[in-house]
């Protein structure tokens, strides 16, 4: 299935667009994740966009990376907190992992079960998965100018079928980017308002769905079961800066990008 690599993620959230989804899918997460204090974060996918806010408070952050898809050394502003794994053999203990927020990555997963199946397994037995996916039939679902006009988008019936299906809770679904993927200035500086509006009375109409889904632990998948092997990751070089015919529409990078 056809993905967008990692550099073509970081141009995405490099540019005015991109920081704009940013930034209002972290107010999602937030409401969703009010307080991580001391807990153990991981992000799944190309998540780290996502988790410069809560790395302050998180008792440890790591991210991993899938192979196909390429890593970028991440923070830019200090020692290497992302690795490089295979999404169904994750590098890690069981019972390690308090949340996991997994973004551009379900879309794109060919062994569904499996990848949810490890998720499940280094997960807590109090622990918390956060799968931020394209919404079928949405506007961002179809348009490829975004890293959400790739892979398979969900309903949200298919979301919770999936998560209930290998040993998840799903909670409540939460939706946003109610505006259109453009890159037109006006566009944007409106997005705040259309997302205010459309979370009241657009709420079918969302481009991607936030789900929380919880752990259950009264069974274990045989595929948990299992013993595998374990690979160690692979830490990412540092990031060669992205010149300007790389990323004609950047922005200034920020410190969260």
């Amino acid at each position: 299935m056809m993905r967008p690599d990692v550099i073509e993620l970081r141009k995405f959230y490099h540019t005015h667009l991109g920081q704009v989804v940013r930034r209002l899918l972290v107010r999602k997460i937030r409401k969703i994740w009010p307080d991580i204090s001391n807990l153990r974060l991981l992000g799944l996918g190309y998540a780290t966009p996502y988790m410069y806010p809560f790395r302050a408070e998180a008792e440890r952050t790591l991210a991993l990376m899938p192979a196909e898809q390429g890593i970028i050394h991440w923070p830019h502003d200090g020692p290497g907190l992302v690795g490089l794994a295979e999404d169904t053999e994750l590098p890690l203990p069981d019972n390690s992992i308090d949340r996991v927020v997994w973004v551009h990555g379900l879309e794109f997963a060919e062994t569904t079960d499996l990848v949810l199946q490890e998720i499940w397994r280094v997960l807590t037995s109090s622990g918390k998965l956060l799968v931020i996916v394209p919404v079928r039939r949405s506007i961002w679902s179809r348009m490829e100018n975004t890293p959400f006009g790739y892979g398979h988008p969900y309903s949200d019936t298919q979301l919770r079928r999936i998560l209930k299906s290998n040993m998840f809770t799903a909670g409540e679904v939460h939706g946003a980017l109610y505006f259109p993927p453009s890159r037109l200035r006006l566009n944007l500086r409106a997005a705040q308002l259309l997302e205010r509006i459309g979370e009241k009375w657009w709420a079918g109409f969302s481009g991607v769905r936030l789900i929380e889904a919880e752990k259950q632990i009264f069974a274990i998948p045989e595929q948990v079961q299992k013993k595998r092997r374990r690979r160690r990751p692979v830490i990412a070089p540092a990031a060669r800066p992205i010149s300007a015919a790389e990323a004609p529409n950047r922005m200034p990078c920020s410190k969260q990008g």
